[in-house]
């Protein structure tokens, strides 16, 4: 049997936190929306998302804010409107296994 030592199971331990902090971050309904979203159009702002969604602006505001602070979505300014897309192709991959079934 192949036990860890103390240092391998303190940066295990930090390892596994932080990707369950990663789904905590898109357990919700309409953050798994957002996620579709930004899969099928690669980036979109948060008027499209309303239309999609039918929730309020602020609650779509509110569950960006989430995706953003996790580091799963980032946010572009063009103008006067904010494109929000998925921030890296690990992020891409990961939600796509989660929405395909």
């Amino acid at each position: 049997m192949n036990f860890l030592d103390s240092k391998e199971k303190k940066e295990l331990k930090k390892k596994l936190e932080e990707k369950a902090e990663l789904f905590k971050s898109i357990s919700h309904p309409v953050r798994l929306c957002i996620l579709e979203m930004l899969l099928r159009n690669n980036k979109i702002n948060v008027t499209d998302m309303q239309c999609c969604i039918e929730v309020s602006q602020s609650t779509i505001s509110q569950h960006i804010a989430k995706l953003k602070a996790a580091g799963i979505i980032k946010g572009e300014r063009e103008g006067v409107e904010i494109y929000y897309s998925i921030s890296n192709e690990q992020i891409k991959k990961i939600i796509k296994l989660i929405l395909e079934n």
